[in-house]
């Protein structure tokens, strides 16, 4: 059987998998809609938590980045991992103490103002969306290739499978659907990790292989780094951005983590206080199993892509060039009519005099090579069985359409609870709530699908603006929330304000070119807009300290409150105040 035929088989069980899961678990309260009713057991959570927080970036873009950049791209690694440790052991237990499910909820409730839920729901909003946009463009690009259809139709079908489960379920549907995509994307992404590995490097393990060697007896890490070299790139295991930047995307990365409302949720799903930090040990183990593997297809991919369109011994274009070709997302010219794509790198210019002339190569052919396709076309470059080749799709459209459900609740909940319920019509019915709840997630399906249309950028550069508006809104709010008593509404009031305002202008600058746009150069202290979130959160504290110590502070049982959840005790069912 072909690529597609098995595509339709593997991803269509998935489907039907989900979707009956969905069904099976449909939400009939407002309580199972928003955290599950709050039974969901420690490690079937962590499972849940580890799919909601490896997304299509995790999957499909993140090898993607590190394949193409190299060094500089294990800031992802860097940030994402770290930042999960810092949710989990910093600020979970604490949140899940106090109550509030929800970002807006503990926001409103600890600084005693609407305004302050308000402003929260806004950012809440902002930061889904740019985070969701990511997931869509995900699907987009993995049903582009494998159901050979546009990638703007992908998007569409990945919004009716997302409408449907999500809509329906809720966050009890989402969970036990979330299980379920967990084994399915780490076998996904497992399978042709090992396949590979064994063949390059003769070690069953990926991990031990990434730093093995390949069979001519060299060093897999100095391989690609003579391949590069080859080829007038800058070695695969130097860096080239500033050590300011590497730390800006870095850190933004962590503290946005802390601040991201899909993640936080997760911990009020499961029945205890200790069953939340059960479950968030839980979810490390299941995410270090991908994140420790990413560099290693990374390596894999990158250098099998080198080795099959710049080998001489090939006389004509390898097929899977050709079948990427097809989905836009690869383009190349043949400059010399010879069949083979020169690949290398034009803007080296002493190697275009050196090498590129002398073979009589017009210029490098290979004009555009999307970073985001380079783990599901792994399997195709390793000439890897179908069924692999269809098994990774399956494994991508996990990731995505995951972390998409999850960032649809946090908007759908945001609206009819934190919006509605809290603030507009606090005496709604159960079944008004929850049929507003639907409602919203219905509106947030369909701008999802809009920005999967039009994404400001590839899959992890889009999540890590996301990243960025989080650390730059949310962050000083939930910290400071929890560790300073002195802290007032006033404050975070001003600091989300003007974190948030800070960092869209900057995203909006050197991303969409508006405000006069600018490029590399210009950036404000040398940090890219993927780590502004950094500054942008900097400028949140200090605003947030200096309006609160200006100002009354807060009223004593909040004070109270906040005392209260650091003690360790209250390790039962977590209650409001």
């Amino acid at each position: 059987m072909g690529v597609q035929t098995w595509t339709f088989i593997i991803v269509g069980l998935t489907f039907a998998l989900y979707i009956g899961i969905a069904i099976w678990a449909r939400a009939g309260s407002t309580k199972e809609f928003y955290v599950a009713g709050g039974g969901v057991p420690p490690i079937a959570n962590g499972m849940a938590t580890a799919a909601d927080w490896m997304s299509a970036a995790s999957f499909i873009s993140m090898a993607g980045i590190i394949s193409f950049i190299g060094y500089d791209g294990s800031v992802y690694l860097m940030g994402w991992t770290g930042g999960y440790v810092l949710l989990a052991l910093l600020l979970a237990p604490y949140l899940r103490k106090f109550g509030k499910f929800t970002v807006p909820d503990f926001i409103g409730d600890r600084y005693y103002s609407n305004i302050a839920r308000t402003v929260a729901v806004a950012c809440a909003i902002i930061v889904s969306f740019t985070y969701v946009a990511g997931q869509m463009r995900g699907v987009g690009v993995v049903f582009s290739r494998f159901l050979e259809v546009d990638i703007n139709i992908g998007v569409f079908i990945g919004m009716c499978i997302v409408f449907f489960y999500a809509v329906l379920g809720g966050m009890k549907g989402i969970t036990y659907t979330q299980v379920a995509q967990y084994c399915v994307l780490i076998f996904a992404y497992m399978v042709p990790a090992i396949f590979i590995s064994l063949a390059m490097t003769g070690n069953v393990i990926p991990q031990l292989g990434f730093g093995g060697t390949v069979t001519d007896g060299t060093f897999l890490l100095d391989k690609i780094d003579q391949l590069h070299t080859e080829l007038g790139f800058a070695e695969y295991t130097s860096g080239t951005k500033s050590m300011i930047d590497v730390f800006a995307i870095t850190f933004a990365l962590m503290v946005g983590t802390a601040g991201l409302p899909h993640v936080i949720v997760r911990f009020f799903t499961v029945p205890k206080v200790r069953d939340a930090r059960k479950s968030a040990g839980w979810a490390l183990i299941f995410i270090a199993i991908l994140y420790t593997t990413a560099p290693a297809i990374a390596v894999f991919a990158r250098t099998n892509m080198i080795n099959t369109i710049s080998n001489k011994e090939y006389t004509e274009m390898p097929s899977w060039v050709t079948n990427w070709e097809k989905t836009g997302l690869l383009k190349w010219e043949d400059k010399n009519g010879d069949g083979v794509v020169q690949y290398y790198n034009d803007k080296n210019e002493a190697y275009v005099s050196s090498v590129a002339a002398q073979n009589g190569w017009k210029g490098n052919e290979l004009t555009t090579i999307d970073k985001d396709i380079m783990v599901l076309a792994n399997p195709e470059i390793a000439n890897l069985p179908a069924w692999v080749i269809a098994l990774v799709a399956a494994g991508g459209l996990a990731a995505a359409l995951s972390t998409a459900a999850g960032l649809l609740l946090v908007i759908s909940t945001a609206i009819s609870r934190d919006l509605i319920k809290m603030q507009l019509k606090p005496d709604i019915s159960e079944k008004g709530e929850l049929l507003s709840a639907r409602i919203g997630a219905v509106f947030a399906v369909l701008v999802a699908g809009y920005f999967g249309i039009n994404p400001p950028d590839f899959v992890a550069a889009t999540v890590a603006l996301a990243f960025g508006l989080a650390a730059a809104s949310f962050f000083p709010a939930i910290i400071l929330g929890v560790f300073d008593k002195r802290m007032n509404r006033e404050g975070a009031v001003a600091g989300m304000l003007v974190g948030i305002l800070l960092m869209l202008f900057y995203m909006m600058k050197y991303k969409l070119q508006m405000f006069g746009g600018g490029t590399a150069e210009d950036w404000w202290f040398g940090i890219s807009p993927e780590g502004f979130g950094t500054v942008a959160m900097i400028v949140n504290l200090v605003v947030s300290l200096v309006v609160s110590r200006m100002t009354a502070p807060p009223p004593k049982e909040v004070q109270d409150i906040v005392e209260s959840i650091r003690i360790p005790r209250g390790a039962g069912a977590a209650h409001d105040h």
